[in-house]
């Protein structure tokens, strides 16, 4: 804005003294001061008003690169897919036709026989720890009850306190 050094504003309040009176120049001083007050604040928001629509343009252009950047990684994957895809495909149809003419081809059906299916082994841990022995629970010290805090603390109380 303006510069004004000291020697400039007392001439103006000097000027302002014999112009306007003594008894009119203290309204006057904060009506000017007011009104230069709401002008500042005028000038600051106008200032940020343009620095947030240059930061929305630029915030703009970091996205539609960003966006580009996101299709070109999605079409190289989707690609990398599609060929991973074929190789495996062309690999399952090679397998396949060797299989079709190995020893477990069956004649009747002009099919490959089947891989045998899955059987889950059955192993129960249950069971197991409900095969071991107390003796041995008792020596290894797994816990067999559950105990609220207050009973744990009553029984690893030191003896002779009560």
């Amino acid at each position: 804005m303006l510069d004004f050094g000291f020697d400039k504003i007392a001439l103006i309040g000097a000027v302002a003294l014999i112009v306007i009176g003594p008894e009119k120049l203290p309204r006057v001083a904060r009506t000017v001061g007011t009104l230069l007050g709401k002008a500042q604040r005028y000038v600051a928001d106008v200032k940020a008003e343009v620095n947030r629509s240059i930061e929305l343009e630029e915030l703009q252009k970091m996205k539609s690169q960003f966006q580009s950047a996101v299709q070109d990684v999605e079409q190289t994957v989707r690609q990398e897919v599609d060929s991973a895809t074929q190789a495996l495909n062309q690999t399952w149809q090679d397998v396949s036709n060797d299989a079709s003419s190995s020893s477990s081809y069956d004649p009747d059906t002009g099919l490959a026989s089947p891989p045998p299916e899955y059987r889950h082994p059955k192993k129960n841990w249950r069971l197991k720890r409900g095969a071991t022995p107390l003796w041995f629970k008792q020596k290894a010290g797994v816990k067999r009850h559950t105990q609220s805090g207050a009973a744990r603390v009553a029984r690893f109380r030191p003896p002779g306190r009560t």
